[in-house]
């Protein structure tokens, strides 16, 4: 990917998030010709564009819900990283229009607008929610998929696009913008117990590093509307806690809040369906778009006869990693060194004795009180 990205222009939207900004750091190293960072976050634009001053950077104002300022940052690029959504589950189930113009509407006129200015290929970013979706988050995700295979699926059709068109898909990133590591620190920090939703519920576990490795993969395998997935290992809310207290020393306490809106108990990175299409490349799986048409004569006659014989492919049946596990994968993630190397973090107990106040003198009948009142 490095030789083939060489000189060439590249258009991350959404490129002020967490996301974003780690496929900059990584597309910098591959001295690409330009990078163009598309957002409507322009506070965050001005900070990185004062913190890089890099002139290979192009900070362009939009939103992908206009098309037309899609169109303008689109003319001259070779690929596009589509990470602009939005992401968080509570917000979305209260705002499902949002997600819908955002996700769906905005992807739609991000693929549109790279076929039609002769993108060489794009990889937009979904998640594990829009497999078997059951919230607003993952049913927009879900469709955003299904708009990027309409799309290449039109022009494998056609012959008149050279656009490839194809997503990847992953779990939770560990701490980025939203996830709970970081929450969990600060709650840590802050003398706090930690607010767990539910402690059996099972996560896939994936650093930023390793989303970053799943998208340039699929820019140097993808094939028009392939959807790849990073094999990922799993653990348990609790045992996630357990083991970020362990680093820090403490025991942390716990509260339990329930299950927030449109919230799973595991999640599921591909169906049984889809993996019986679905080619294995060992670290990845390259999940194949059903190229067959909308032909009715067919419809009825040549359906797949097969039974899916596996499982789908969960949080809770892929690899689940113990407490010494997970804290040595905690260990590789730079956001947990530096909180770390910033010192140690109060039990509840020594909390609680410092914010006790201190007894107040009382003063003897009679005698002058010292200082102001």
């Amino acid at each position: 990917m490095a030789e083939s990205l060489r000189g060439k222009t590249v258009l991350i939207t959404g490129g002020t998030g967490s996301f974003g900004r780690a496929v900059l750091e990584r597309l910098r190293r591959m001295k690409v010709g330009q990078i163009r960072i598309f957002s409507r976050d322009e506070l965050k634009q001005e900070l990185m564009r004062v913190e890089l001053a890099d002139p290979s950077i192009q900070f362009i104002i939009g939103d992908v819900r206009s098309r037309d300022s899609v169109d303008a940052a689109m003319r001259g690029a070779d690929y596009v990283f589509h990470a602009a959504a939005l992401k968080q589950v509570p917000s979305c189930e209260f705002f499902p229009m949002q997600a819908v113009y955002t996700n769906i509407i905005g992807s739609h006129n991000v693929v549109e607008s790279a076929v039609a200015n002769g993108v060489k290929k794009v990889v937009c970013l979904s998640t594990d929610k829009a497999v078997y979706p059951i919230n607003a988050m993952g049913m927009t995700k879900a469709l955003m998929e299904k708009v990027a295979q309409s799309a290449a699926r039109e022009a494998l059709a056609s012959g008149r696009s050279r656009c490839t068109v194809a997503a990847v898909r992953y779990g939770n990133v560990m701490c980025s913008r939203g996830s709970v590591i970081p929450l969990f620190m600060s709650q840590m920090r802050a003398g706090k117990p930690l607010t767990i939703t539910e402690g059996a519920m099972t996560r896939f576990l994936l650093p930023l590093s390793g989303a970053i490795d799943l998208i340039l993969f699929a820019f140097g395998n993808a094939r028009p509307g392939d959807i790849f997935i990073k094999k990922s290992p799993a653990c348990t809310v609790d045992v996630l806690a357990t083991a970020l207290g362990g680093l820090f020393g403490i025991e942390p306490q716990i509260r339990r809040i329930g299950m927030r809106h449109g919230e799973k108990l595991y999640e599921t990175l591909a169906s049984r369906e889809e993996l019986r299409r679905a080619q294995d490349m060992r670290d990845y799986w390259r999940v194949t778009m059903d190229g067959r048409g909308l032909d009715y004569a067919k419809y009825f006659t040549e359906g797949d006869t097969q039974e899916a014989a596996i499982d789908d492919y969960t949080s809770h049946n892929t690899e689940r990693l113990d407490v010494a596990q997970v804290k040595a994968l905690l260990l590789t993630l730079p956001e947990v060194q530096a909180e770390l190397a910033a010192g140690p973090v109060p039990t509840p107990a020594a909390k609680a004795t410092r914010a006790k106040p201190a007894p107040r003198p009382v003063a003897k009948q009679g005698a002058v009180p010292r200082g102001r009142p």
